[in-house]
């Protein structure tokens, strides 16, 4: 299942002190980097869409990174995905 993860950095954290951590940190077994991006801003630092076997992983994650970063876990699918469910839904119950 694929998950969108938003990390906000917490004011007690610096970004010098975030980058040194994600240099050598590696997302847990189970969970697969799908893309990864660093935003300019100040509200989120980070977004990152994995793909995980199990909630497992992504609360391993979770764990690694929330005494600098406040995060936001949803699942997510994509476009493709979206739009066959919705075709589906519109061509409704099989007879």
């Amino acid at each position: 299942m694929l998950f969108v993860v938003m990390g906000k950095p917490k004011a007690a954290s610096t970004g010098k002190e975030r980058i040194a951590r994600r240099v050598s940190w590696e997302y847990p077994v189970g969970m697969r980097m799908v893309a990864e991006y660093w935003p300019m801003s100040t509200e989120v630092a980070v977004i990152a869409v994995a793909e995980a076997d199990n909630v497992a992983s992504i609360m391993k994650a979770i764990v690694d990174w929330d005494d600098v970063f406040d995060l936001t876990v949803v699942p997510a699918m994509t476009a493709e995905q979206g739009l066959e469910m919705a075709k589906q839904m519109q061509a409704g119950p099989a007879a």
